[in-house]
Order: C-alpha cells, then sequence, then structure tokens
C-alpha cells in the first residue's frame, strides 16, 4: 500500500477547520496546521484551540502573525473602534441581516492571502493539498467560504505553484449540522473547539459564530450545557 498523500491544513480552531484537520489526519499525512493571528479578536482563543487539537493528534502547528491587516482592514473583527454583530442584530434566517453583518465583519480578502501563503508552504514542504473549513451556510453571505470560490482559485494555482497545489475542504457542500453530526461520530472534541469571534474563558454564545454553533447542536439534538458544561453563557 502506497503512502499517503500530503497536506497542509489551515486551522482556526473552529468547527469546520477543525474538522477537516480531523477528517484529514486519517485520509492524508498532514505535515503542517498553519493558524493565522491577523489582529482578530479571537486570537488567543484560537491559537490556543488550534495548539490543542494539533497535539491531541500530534501534528506539527505553526502560527503566522500578520500584523500589516491592520494596515487595510477595519473590520469587526479586527478593528477596536468597531462592534462584533451580536444577539438580536443577529438574524441567522434572514438573507439581508445576515448580508449587512457579513460586510460588518469582513476582512479584505483574508481567505485569499491565507490560502496562497498556505499554498507556498504546501508546495514547499511536498504537499499537494491544502485543507479549508468552508461550508454550505456562510457561503450564502461569504463569497470566499464557497465551492465556486475554491474552483476559481485552483485553477490559479495551477500557474502560481509549480506542483499544482489544489485547495479543498471536505466540508464546503454541508451545513454546520451535518458537519457536527459527523465530526461527533469521527471523534472530533468539541471541547476543544473555539467557534467564537471574541476570546475569552468560554463562547460568548451572542455573536454570529456561536449561534450557528448553538443551532447546529440543537439540529442534532444535543444540548449545548450537556456537551460542553464550561460554556456557560450559552
Amino acid at each position: 500500500m502506497g503512502s499517503k498523500e500530503k497536506a497542509v491544513v489551515l486551522l482556526s480552531g473552529g468547527l469546520d477547520s477543525s474538522y477537516n484537520l480531523w477528517l484529514a489526519s486519517k485520509d492524508y499525512e498532514v505535515v503542517l496546521a498553519l493558524t493565522f493571528d491577523y489582529g482578530q479578536k479571537a486570537s488567543v482563543a484560537e491559537v490556543v484551540s488550534s495548539a490543542a487539537l494539533c497535539q491531541k493528534l500530534n501534528i506539527s502547528h505553526k502560527v503566522i502573525t500578520l500584523p500589516w491587516f491592520k494596515d487595510f482592514s477595519r473590520s469587526a473583527l479586527t478593528s477596536e473602534k468597531e462592534i462584533i454583530p451580536t444577539k438580536e442584530k443577529v438574524k441567522l434566517d434572514d438573507k439581508e441581516r445576515s448580508l449587512s453583518t457579513a460586510r460588518q465583519v469582513w476582512v479584505p480578502n483574508r481567505n485569499g492571502i491565507f490560502l496562497n501563503i498556505a499554498a507556498g508552504y504546501a508546495e514547499g514542504w511536498g504537499a499537494s493539498t491544502v485543507l479549508i473549513g468552508f461550508n454550505k451556510e456562510e457561503a450564502q453571505t461569504f463569497p470566499d467560504n464557497s465551492l465556486s470560490y475554491q474552483q476559481v482559485l485552483n485553477q490559479a494555482l495551477k500557474y502560481s505553484t509549480a506542483s499544482g497545489v489544489q485547495i479543498k475542504s471536505f466540508c464546503g457542500a454541508m451545513t454546520k449540522a451535518e458537519i457536527i453530526s459527523h465530526g461527533l461520530k469521527m471523534g472530533l472534541p468539541l471541547n476543544l473547539l473555539w467557534p467564537c469571534y471574541f476570546s475569552g474563558s468560554h463562547w460568548c454564545g451572542e455573536c454570529e459564530s456561536c449561534l450557528r454553533f448553538k443551532r447546529a447542536l440543537e439540529g442534532q439534538k444535543i444540548e449545548l450545557r450537556e456537551a460542553l458544561p464550561w460554556a456557560t453563557k450559552i
């Protein structure tokens, strides 16, 4: 039996990227997991979560700091002057409201920058694939989280990498509930994840990312307090 293909995984510690890491650890030889600190409010917690996941799987983990994001990003995720939408300002099933809140947390070309850096590491480390946590839900309001974006970027990478590195996502066509359902069957440790837009001792339970996670758990008839008793605010 031949050796597994090598892969690099983009890891934030959230549900989607962690799911990809967990599945990749079974299907690929994961040579590196990359976590980006671009000045986001959740950076500390995301790094801690990502490191814990990698340690559990014995996968090499590297944090890349991109301080220059502050030079062009006025996103609520990165700017102390901007407020991240929470509570009643977030309406997951209201397309217009979701588009509005998406604009508030939009970081210019974030995934484009991340994926091109990851593709450079992949080519340099002999990996054929970069895995990222896209999902069907957020693709509706974040175009750089979609399978369409994956397809066009893969065309560009045929020119910008000599080895033809390709972007893949195990969950690009899945909802959050489907990701959790399959993740639990694989043994994905939900208690190590960090899907919140803020850092802290526990998730805020009020931002869009927390609310999507909570709804996904409810869709699987899982009580968050039972699954994650320390997430006391949710």
